[in-house]
């Protein structure tokens, strides 16, 4: 991989789309932190360029959307200091989610750090945030979110014990779990931004793809990768789902993605 380029060999565009993808190589796209309307479904003035979901429905992959419970309530669109409104509440984008068959899952309701707020506000409040973050979603989908990925993988054990009581399965980077059941940390966040520092060197695409290869290396290929709603984000994920197509992936949401691994 060199020059920018994805890979040497990529395979062309028609090729592609004819390729024959693996039942047994799997992708479970996620993003987290939303719903934000202005990069979901785009927007021609501060972030001009097509939406997420557009990009996503052209592509026809589902993902998973770890949403912010805070977001979810009425009339708010988003964050006034960063965030462009675009005249759609965060609550009719999740409503729209739904609709269009996307999933959405739990990363609380205040997206505080948790182990400082357990520290300060004690584990009770911790498992409430949680919670409440949960009833907000509910209330969209009609169902209890199942899984949870807290604010940068982060969750003091006490915590985790009640919520994996209550039924909640916690997303994770920790070593402590099977690599097919294990978080890829895209690094997004660090692409973000006028003046972006540490994005994965060439692309982003490609910082992703390197650690696909380094799982492939140990027979794993089942993956969660894990990004954030950014317009930079957006920006590159045409290039990275054709090429993880063209390697003979399956986009599935993370509720397929579940059943399918757990009966490996």
């Amino acid at each position: 991989m060199g020059g920018g380029a994805l890979c040497s060999d990529k395979l062309s565009a028609d090729k592609v789309s004819s390729e024959k993808q693996s039942p047994d190589k799997l992708i479970a796209l996620t993003f987290d932190d939303g719903p934000r309307p202005y990069v979901l479904f785009g927007t021609s003035k501060e972030h001009p360029g097509p939406g997420l979901v557009s990009v996503l429905d052209n592509n026809g992959v589902k993902a998973t959307f770890f949403v912010v419970g805070w977001r979810l309530t009425p009339k708010t669109w988003g964050d006034k200091r960063y965030e462009e409104n675009v005249g759609m509440t965060c609550l009719d984008a999740a409503q729209r989610l739904v609709r269009d068959g996307y999933e959405l899952e739990d990363h609380t309701y205040s997206h505080i750090e948790l182990r400082t707020a357990e520290r300060k506000q004690g584990e009770q409040w911790v498992v409430g945030d949680v919670n409440r973050g949960a009833e907000a979603i509910k209330a969209v989908t009609g169902t209890q979110p199942r899984y949870l990925r807290p604010p940068d993988w982060v969750l003091p054990d006490d915590a985790r014990r009640d919520l994996e009581r209550q039924g909640f399965q916690v997303l994770t980077i920790s070593n402590e779990n099977p690599p097919a059941l294990r978080d890829i940390n895209s690094l997004d966040y660090l692409c973000a931004g006028k003046h972006p520092s540490g994005c994965p060197k060439p692309s982003l695409a490609d910082g992703v793809v390197k650690q696909i290869e380094h799982r492939e290396k140990h027979g794993v290929y089942t993956h969660i990768l894990a990004f954030h709603e950014l317009s930079s984000t957006t920006a590159v994920m045409p290039e990275l789902i054709s090429e993880l197509k063209a390697r003979g992936y399956r986009f599935v949401t993370l509720s397929d993605y579940m059943r399918a691994v757990g009966k490996r």
